[in-house]
């Protein structure tokens, strides 16, 4: 991984569910050491965990303790989203690369091999909350001549919006357990895109880079 480049385009995106599956191999772990069942089809993702003896709803308080758990203990299990790793390297050609990555900052290392592991050496931002002040922090210090942002959560592209208007917003969630329950970003008007697939959102994203009009999708 080298070292800050000013001054060239700049590609920030997310990871689970951009870069690499999630929820789908934490569904799996559940059901296999955990006795839960994760059923996304409830649109929600508190009430989509219940203990699948009982039926009973996994409380909150649990569900946040076994997401800690598989961030923990369980990153292994996680494996590329199809096409993003190529996309990456594509894209690095042209731009600097990072990843934000809504992680507490202690897993920062473990993201990072993580990533390694599979190919893609970039810098790893962590980050809580709203991605907006986060990203705006990473702009300061990269100053590219023109960005794009991709993230799998609405809430994020509202922030960036809010934070970094010039920043162009493509929202895509790669997993197909989720994608369909997930409120469009775009369709809210804090996005100029929604793809959820690589082999479309690549050409997108190169558009930007090159400063070319955006395209609503």
């Amino acid at each position: 991984m080298t070292g800050v480049t000013q001054g060239r385009p700049l590609v920030i995106t997310d990871c689970d569910e951009v870069l690499l599956y999630m929820v789908s191999h934490f569904r799996d772990w559940l059901a296999d050491e955990e006795g839960i069942t994760f059923d996304m089809a409830r649109h929600d993702f508190i009430s989509a965990m219940r203990h699948t003896e009982s039926g009973e709803p996994v409380p909150q308080d649990q569900i946040w303790a076994l997401l800690n758990r598989f961030f923990d203990d369980q990153m292994h299990r996680q494996t590329p989203v199809t096409g993003a790793i190529e996309a990456m390297h594509a894209l690095r050609e042209e731009a600097e690369v990072v990843v934000l990555t809504n992680l507490m900052d202690f897993r920062q290392e473990a993201r990072t091999k993580q990533l390694l592991e599979h190919g893609l050496d970039v810098r790893v931002f962590t980050n809580q909350g709203p991605k907006g002040p986060a990203l705006r922090r990473i702009l300061d210090e990269y100053r590219p001549s023109r960005a794009v942002f991709i993230d799998d959560l609405p809430q994020h592209h509202d922030s960036v919006a809010e934070c970094a208007p010039d920043v162009a917003r493509l929202h895509l969630c790669a997993e197909p357990l989720i994608a369909p329950n997930i409120s469009c970003a775009f369709v809210a008007g804090h996005a100029h895109a929604r793809i959820d697939n690589w082999e479309d959102a690549l050409p997108w994203i190169c558009a930007q880079l090159h400063d070319e009009q955006k395209e609503d999708a």
